[in-house]
This record gives structure tokens, sequence and C-alpha cells, in this order.
């Protein structure tokens, strides 16, 4: 869903229970008066990933309950957090730092990275997706190996086996730290109607994440998608440009502690 506000400002809503409707899960979704949910998914080993979504769909609470009735918890939006000053954030010395999926030890750096600079403050997961400011606070893997058609979202077989190296990369860091979220953004170049641009970033971001999770078991729980549409343009031009037709992966855990 694509809102525009009074501003002309656009926003998508999605369902960020999405990746978890998996093949071989069990899923009971509860909803509330004010029109919150809760989903369980539970899946054939006994563990259980418990969600609360807010009445638009987006994730406020995530839970992994393991078979043993452990819990790691993912997300957790519900506590009050500082408002964004942008004016406030420090300026990281390199504005933009990518790593490339395909490179694994530029990946182990960037899945190791903590922020890229000292912050002394925490964010909720709603502010890293709505603040560029605040998710560049730490390093972009740039999933250059995907190249998307003009209004396209698919990823061709030979692409997505150029993951291999990210989603071996994900799964471990995972295993060793199963609270780990990361962020999976989908953009798009300027050709086009805004909102369209929007809503098909976001489909971009979704593919990439099945891709991650179907080829390489990467954990759905764990990542995030969200989708720019045309506002994080790394080549400024309204013409059809490759470059700007992208997907990236965030490590934000840090930001979040």
């Amino acid at each position: 869903m694509i809102l525009r506000d009074s501003n002309g400002d656009l926003e998508v809503l999605r369902d960020d229970d999405t990746l978890l409707r998996q093949p071989g899960s069990d899923l009971k979704t509860e909803t509330f008066s004010d029109g919150s949910t809760r989903t369980t998914v539970t899946r054939r080993d006994g563990s259980q990933i418990v969600t609360i979504a807010d009445a638009s769909g987006r994730v406020i609470k995530r839970t992994r309950i393991l078979a043993d009735g452990r819990e790691v918890l993912l997300i957790d939006d519900t506590e009050e957090s500082r408002p964004v000053d942008v004016t406030r954030l420090p300026t990281a010395p390199v504005r933009r730092e990518t790593f490339d999926a395909r490179d694994r030890q530029s990946l182990e750096a960037a899945l190791r990275a903590n922020s890229r600079v000292e912050v002394n403050r925490s964010f909720t997961l709603r502010q890293v997706r709505e603040y560029r400011e605040v998710r560049e606070l730490m390093p972009e893997i740039n999933i250059d190996a995907i190249n998307f058609a003009t209004g396209s979202a698919a990823i061709m077989p030979e692409e997505a086996e150029e993951l291999f190296d990210l989603g071996q990369a994900m799964s471990d860091f995972i295993a060793e730290n199963p609270d780990e979220l990361f962020l999976v953004e989908g953009h798009t170049d300027a050709v086009g109607d805004a909102a369209y641009n929007l809503a098909l970033s976001d489909r971009r971001a979704e593919s990439v994440a099945l891709a991650l999770t179907e080829y390489f078991q990467v954990p759905p729980e764990n990542m995030i998608i969200q989708g720019y549409g045309e506002s994080e343009l790394l080549v400024q031009t309204s013409d059809a440009e490759r470059a700007n037709r992208r997907a990236v992966v965030r490590r934000v855990t840090p930001l979040l502690r």
C-alpha cells in the first residue's frame, strides 16, 4: 500500500509477516480491536516466531521462541525513544561506504562492523527505516550482481547464484548471533511515476530477501524489507540508470541496542 500524506510525501506500507509464510510452517494470526495483530508461526522443529504488528501491518515486536522454550528478542519498538534530530547526528568520515556482496572478506567486515561513528544513543526500527541519516551510520552491502530490468523486480537464476557468499555469510553470522537484524532495501531509477517506483522498489527488496531465505536458508525473521523508490539515487539523473536499480543489505542491530 502506498500512502501520500498532506505534504505530498509517499510512504510504502507492507505486511512484515510476508517472509515468514514459508512452506511447512503453521501460521496463526489474532486480530485485536485496535487493528493490531499477533502472528505466531510454528515450524516443524517446534520453534515459534511471534510477531506483534500495528494496524498498518508494520512489525513492532518480534520474538523467536526456541523448541526448548528459550526466547530471542529480535525487534522491540514498544518502548519510547528519543526523537531523531538529523542535524545532531554525527557525520561519518566517508558518507557512503559499500561492500561487494561477492567479496567474502568485505562481507565479513561489513557484518561485524559496529556503527561507523560514535552515536551514544539507540533508535527504534521505525526510525532506522524512515531516516536515511540513521541508516547510513551502518555500512551497506551493495548487491551489484543483480541487474534489475526497468520496471521489474525479477531475479534471474544466475544472479541468485551470485548471492551465495552473502547468503552463507548471513546464515553463519545469524547462527552465531541469533538476535541479529538486517534491513533489505530496494531502490529504483527516476523513470516513471514516483508511487509506482516506491512499490516496485519494495518488491525488489522482497525478491532479494526471498532468494536469501529460499536458496541460502537465511532465517526470514532476521530480515526486514523496505523500499525507497527513487528517493536515494546513486546517480543523479532522470534517465534509466542501471546503477540506481539496485538492492542493498544493511546490518542494523547496533543501531537498535
